[in-house]
């Protein structure tokens, strides 16, 4: 296996520095990415990289990688690293910094309406630049930098120095600041509501300890089968191998979920299919059902918890006059109710794991979902236990394994940003206060003034896929006079900006990434190839926006791309001297050993959540206010929300089957997290596409029953519609999915019949057309992108093209 030399022929910096004179700082041609061999020329051979899909080699011929391997040390390789060429050189990167028409001639007073499908201009990068700068010094002389919004949600390839947010918020920092947001699209609800009930965590006990102990595994609205094969750091999928020794121990698992899912097939489970979105309901009938039977741990609720009575009050209906039996939930959920009666007596026998998915906090009344399960876990008493209890991680990106004792790398450098701006926006409501300027909201308590954001600058994220009501979404987003997106391929967001700039891939500039969530190593990311066409880093980028608004010596520090990754390196060693952590010098590890893998210790191998509050709850108090696990809320219970009350509840959300629309829209949209995809990302990936695409649109997948009484055969092309959009989409006939359920991932690229009209049909399947964009209640302002009711029919008229992969000229 050949290596490339991280090092290439530069002067240094402060010689560089000094012949440049005492007022220039460093000059554009130290801040390209340090090449791979002496001379600039990139050497043929194996080269390791890290991705979202795992780390290992991309073997380079001509200067072009051919082809990718997996590194002996990922313990599931996945398929999709070995389709990343294809996204490298897909048809969609974008190759040269591109201006709107409309805003290259009249600027911030431009045609606003015209974003998505206004012509665009090439440009140079100098006049990009220049015109990004201007833009941002307007807006902060004009409107201060409260008017400005820095973007930067989303998955961006993985890195510590190129950290696109990092890069970003450094600049706007330095500028004087900028509104920023909280929260995710994944977590919204749930990092809101657990620190009330648990004081934080949502983790329960480590696989290895799963593994020993746990008796019953239930996977409520978990999949983790699926998700463990992409991480948001580089993943090794050792919660993949964790899975299937699981497995191999012959114990029980239960799939809660209206599809039969990757999980429910992998392990044989049992299957539960409630109606989605009722889940909470359903829990409850379970827990009125261990009341009722007298299966619930009274010492552990009186022990270790607080507001147990007003909660089984309410699950009596003493309070309200509605007793949550199994018979009342089945009524709204579906299931049978001798099952829900069977399952309660089923957790009560053996010690349990409730594995919950965040699918469940992804809807209306989100909150509840997480609350309730952890409360249910609270009354069966498994809590604290190893293999018991609640957990709401291992299903996803190889959480629960084994933390390593890895040392501190700090990455580059985010900078404070200064006070006196608006406060973060929830990351969800974001569009809703583009369009919204002055009005008022709640969010964890808080009363807050939705700000007026004038400029937009979004990095490493594609909101026009991840955000809900595409249309009303479009609508806000012509609001701001400015919008700039640094992107490496023509996404909607790209096509929707003003200013758009190419940026290089992780192959294509030299970093290096912790593997896994748990920090079990560090992975070198080695320059593969040249970078294509004009596009650049993010650091190269922002050091030259930096250096336009004058500081591009505070930016930089004044090292480039190899002195901040030796810079990075070194503290980290610091910190790893002082834990007596052994690592190689940095020439070593980048030349030579390329992962430096942390030891696992055998406490980490079998740490349980709580254990030490379950040992002595009066000296090891968890941080809510009484202390104690909170099943109802004093403070939750003092904001006094219609939305959010005190304890778990059942809430009817805005439409569900059953309940509210079910008559227009009788079929409820399952998002599920793609297979072939992380979220968006690899859409445009063509080699992908014949392994799941029909008719080159998203799959639509629908039970044989429903597909015959709409007369839809397999491979038909239908259009899927409510009161807020519609789309095609290849219809998959499948007997994973229980009645009335549609599955229809989210990440399939928005592809407009009429670029920029609100309201026209998405030809190739964007999920999020159909959504609601909603807030889960007044506390968290989570998304609801799981809340959707929708109608299917086979399309009869002229098929259209897919056009969205297609590239801008």
């Amino acid at each position: 296996m050949s290596t490339h030399s991280f090092f290439a022929s530069r002067r240094s910096v402060l010689k560089g520095l000094t012949a440049l004179g005492a007022g220039t700082l460093i000059a554009p041609a130290l801040l390209r990415p340090a090449h791979a061999a002496v001379g600039g020329m990139m050497a043929d051979g194996d080269v390791i990289n890290g991705s979202h899909y795992g780390f290992g080699y991309a073997k380079v011929e001509g200067g072009r990688i051919v082809g990718m391997t997996a590194h002996e040390k990922d313990h599931v390789p996945n398929k999709m690293f070995e389709t990343l060429p294809d996204w490298v050189y897909s048809p969609t990167r974008i190759k040269y910094p591109m201006v709107r028409k409309g805003f290259l001639q009249n600027g911030h007073e431009s045609d606003r309406t015209e974003r998505g499908k206004g012509e665009f201009v090439r440009v140079s990068w100098e006049e990009a630049l220049d015109l990004v700068a201007a833009e941002l010094k307007r807006v902060k002389e004009t409107h201060g930098n409260g008017s400005i919004y820095g973007g930067s949600y989303g998955w961006k390839t993985p890195g510590l120095f190129h950290n696109c947010f990092n890069n970003l918020y450094r600049t706007l920092n330095l500028h004087g600041g900028f509104v920023n947001d909280v929260q995710t699209y994944s977590t919204g609800a749930i990092r809101v509501i657990m620190p009330y009930v648990n004081g934080g965590p949502t983790t329960s006990s480590t696989w290895p300890a799963i593994i020993e102990n746990t008796e019953l595994l239930v996977f409520w609205g978990a999949n983790p089968a699926l998700n463990c094969r992409i991480g948001w750091k580089v993943p090794d999928h050792a919660g993949l191998k964790y899975l299937n020794d699981f497995k191999a121990t012959g114990k029980q698992t239960i799939v809660v979920d209206p599809i039969r899912n990757d999980t429910a097939q992998l392990l044989e489970s049992d299957w539960i299919a409630p109606r989605q979105g009722t889940d909470v309901a359903m829990m409850l009938g379970v827990a009125h059902t261990l009341l009722e039977e007298d299966l619930h741990d009274k010492a552990f609720l009186a022990d270790y918890c607080v507001g147990f009575e007003e909660f089984s009050a309410y699950l009596t209906g003493e309070s309200d006059g509605t007793a949550k039996t199994a018979d009342w939930a089945s009524e709204i959920c579906g299931v049978d109710a001798e099952q829900i009666r069977e399952l309660a007596r089923l957790m009560a026998s053996k010690r349990t794991m409730i594995n919950m998915g965040w699918s469940i906090q992804r809807q209306h009344h989100g909150e509840q979902g997480p609350w309730m399960a952890f409360t249910l876990a609270c009354m069966l008493g498994y809590t604290a236990l190893p293999g018991g209890g609640a957990d709401f991680q291992i299903h996803y990106a190889n959480y629960g394994t084994p933390k390593g004792t890895a040392p501190i790398f700090p990455g580059f450098p985010a900078g404070e940003t200064p006070e006196g701006l608006p406060a973060p926006i929830p990351v969800s409501r974001v569009p809703w206060v583009m369009g919204n300027a002055g009005a008022e909201y709640d969010y964890d308590g808080t009363r807050y003034t939705a700000p007026d954001l004038r400029l937009v600058y979004w990095v490493g994220g594609n909101p026009m896929h991840h955000h809900q009501d595409r249309n009303k979404h479009i609508e806000y987003w012509q609001k701001p006079e400015t919008i700039i997106v640094n992107e490496i391929n023509w996404t909607q967001t790209a096509r929707f900006a003003d200013i758009v700039l190419p940026v290089c891939t992780n192959f294509e500039k030299n970093d290096m990434s912790m593997v896994s969530e748990q920090n079990v190593g560090i992975v070198a990311m080695k320059q593969a190839i040249e970078p294509l066409f004009e596009s650049k880093s993010d650091f190269e980028i922002f050091a030259e926006i930096s250096k336009r608004l004058g500081f591009e010596r505070e930016f930089t520090e004044g090292r480039d791309e190899a002195g901040w990754l030796e810079h990075i390196y070194a503290e980290g060693l610091k910190d790893a001297e002082k834990k007596g952590v052994e690592m190689p010098d940095f020439e070593t590890f980048w030349n030579e050993t390329f992962y430096q893998e942390f030891p696992v210790t055998e406490a980490a191998k079998y740490e349980v959540t709580h254990a030490s509050f379950r040992e002595d709850p009066l000296l090891n108090p968890i941080a809510t206010p009484s202390g104690m696990f909170e099943i109802y809320s004093r403070r939750i219970e003092g904001y006094n929300y219609d939305d959010c009350p005190p304890h778990p509840a059942w809430m009817e959300p805005i439409e569900r089957l059953g309940g509210a629309m079910s008559d227009k829209y009788p079929l409820h949209v399952n998002t599920q997290h793609p297979t072939y995809r992380l979220h968006s990302q690899l859409d445009n990936n063509t080699a992908l596409h014949d392994a799941y695409k029909v008719q080159g649109r998203e799959p639509m997948y629908i039970s044989p029953a429903d597909a015959e009484a709409r007369g839809i055969a397999d491979g038909d092309i239908v259009r899927i519609f409510n009161d807020r959009g519609q789309c095609l989409a290849g219809a998959v006939i499948s007997d994973t999915l229980s009645p009335n359920h549609i599955r229809l991932s989210e990440g399939g690229w928005y592809d407009p019949a009429e670029p920029g009209v609100i309201g026209t049909l998405c030809k190739q399947g964007d999920v999020n057309v159909l959504a609601p964009d909603i807030g889960t209640s007044s506390l968290a302002q989570g998304n609801c992108g799981h809340t959707i009711l929708a109608e299917v029919e086979k399309y009869t008229g002229d098929v259209p093209s897919v056009t969205t992969y297609d590239p801008v000229v």
